[in-house]
């Protein structure tokens, strides 16, 4: 601990006599205990800001007279993280210096760790969601298995490049020990006018909760509409920029461009950009104890031979032969999305609730080829499609929560040329007339906030005369680096 210094010794002489003036005549013995405690915890504030500031202050100067006459190493450290002791940012010429010691090649750490028991009612195996077609990678697609498994565990490295970059990678290992890299972008930091440019793979900015990791999911899996227009999450492979207007009202902007190999798109092999995605948000707060979010956000991409795959629960595409119908042609999204938050007086800590909801709306456009006798049929192929959700999460008191969530589908319209309607039947096209739903309560107890025990009750109806109960019990261990989430 910092000794009581002079300085010390000023600084509270100044705050003292800042305090009320009938502190210091007539006071009670409570009101004088009061002012104690609270001159005390000003010392131990300033004590901890004044020691973390020598602390880089010594090691700033013990860097720079060790590297002198060497070349500068690549920096890494975040130029603008805040001490988590003083809430004072770094000083960047102090920040530069700092990163050319050893410790400047080693980027933050973090790991997710994550494991399931499900009890289901019907095979996983069969489960699919009638009127829809599936697609994607599988990941976060249907109920899971049955019994005991390892969910998907997430790896993170995460620095900044220099002080005009940051960098992250996002490895996700799953129960079958595959390892899939679900982000790795780079980031600039110091473009002026609100603008943040990203380039690499990293999740699209289509509605709320795609941007989201799992571990930061409030239910157990993915809301049926996340499933069912984008198979699971959306991945954006290109370029994203965002922008943050100067005005008093929260409003941000941001455009998209990638290769659209992501589904509902798919690769096409070509040089041309395939995706296209453009999102608007606001949001701000109203009093001391409440916060709102809305967005709305417009993807366009395209598919070639996009075939008809279910996404089984373990996280496979079901087996596609030569024969499978497929699908070319565009696909636009259109995403509502809107978030309330409340905590009284602002302060989360103890008691807190959360409402959130996003509606998806789907058209699919262009040319539908199906295999009968050895020939492939080919005609126009149309469809609209649509789905929501809305849940509320309520934390009653510290550690725990409970929460209920409710999705529906509407499988919408299709309209088949001639040439594949007396066809169609026979393969796994879409087919409208049954409109998904699910309802799913959970409680979870977070004894720290490196640490979840989650458990969850669906009612789904996502087969068409199927009614599957599905109980999970899950944990969430979170280890290293562990970076602030978002609104």
């Amino acid at each position: 601990m910092l000794k009581y210094t002079p300085l010390m010794g000023a600084i509270a002489a100044a705050l003292f006599s800042a305090l009320p003036a009938h502190a210091a005549t007539g006071a009670s013995d409570t009101e004088l205990q009061q002012l104690r405690t609270q001159l005390q915890e000003l010392r131990q504030q300033y004590e901890q800001r004044l020691q973390a500031l020598e602390a880089r202050l010594n090691q700033a100067q013990q860097a720079q007279a060790g590297t002198q006459g060497t070349a500068s190493a690549a920096p890494t450290t975040d130029t603008q993280t805040a001490d988590a002791g003083s809430g004072m940012a770094l000083p960047p010429e102090a920040a530069v210096a700092s990163r050319k010691g050893n410790s400047a090649f080693n980027p933050a750490i973090g790991m997710i760790l994550t494991g399931t028991y499900a009890n289901l009612s019907k095979d996983p195996e069969s489960w699919t969601l009638s009127g829809f077609n599936l697609g994607g990678d599988g990941h976060g697609v249907g109920p899971g298995q049955r019994g005991f498994s390892l969910g998907e565990s997430e790896i993170t490295f995460s620095a900044n490049v220099d002080n005009l970059a940051y960098g992250a990678l996002t490895l996700g290992l799953d129960g079958d020990n595959e390892v899939e890299v679900e982000e790795a972008f780079v980031q600039s930091t110091a473009l002026p006018y609100g603008l943040t440019l990203k380039g690499g793979r990293f999740y699209g900015a289509l509605g709320y909760q795609n941007e989201q990791h799992a571990h930061t999911w409030s239910f157990v899996d993915l809301p049926l509409a996340h499933q069912a227009f984008l198979g699971g999450q959306y991945k954006q492979e290109g370029a994203q920029l965002k922008w943050v207007l100067p005005t008093t009202q929260y409003i941000e902007l941001g455009a998209e461009l990638g290769n659209g190999g992501a589904f509902p798109g798919s690769d096409r092999g070509g040089n041309a950009l395939g995706a296209a995605l453009l999102s608007a948000r606001t949001g701000g707060d109203v009093g001391d104890s409440h916060s709102w979010r809305l967005g709305a956000s417009w993807l366009r991409t395209k598919a070639h031979e996009r075939a008809w795959g279910l996404a089984h629960d373990h996280g496979h595409e079901g087996e596609e032969t030569h024969e499978a119908a497929s699908f070319s042609g565009n696909s636009r999204m259109w995403v509502l999305d809107g978030v309330w938050k409340w905590a009284p007086n602002g302060n989360a800590k103890r008691t807190n609730f959360t409402l959130q909801g996003e509606y998806f709306w789907r058209q699919d456009s262009g040319t539908a080829s199906v295999p009968h006798d050895d020939h492939a049929h080919e005609d126009t192929y149309r469809s609209r499609q649509s789905g929501w959700y809305v849940q509320g999460v309520y934390q009653f008191m510290p550690q725990w929560r409970v929460g209920l969530r409710h999705d529906r589908l509407d499988s919408g319209s299709l309209r088949l040329g001639s040439g594949i309607a007396t066809h169609y039947a026979e393969h796994e096209l879409a087919s409208p007339g049954y409109n998904p739903k699910r309802t799913s309560v959970m409680l979870d107890w977070s004894p720290s906030e490196f640490q979840r025990w989650r458990l969850q009750l669906n009612q789904d109806q996502a087969r068409q005369g199927v009614k599957d109960t599905q109980l999970y019990l899950q944990y969430q261990m979170s280890l290293g680096a562990h970076g602030a989430h978002a609104f």
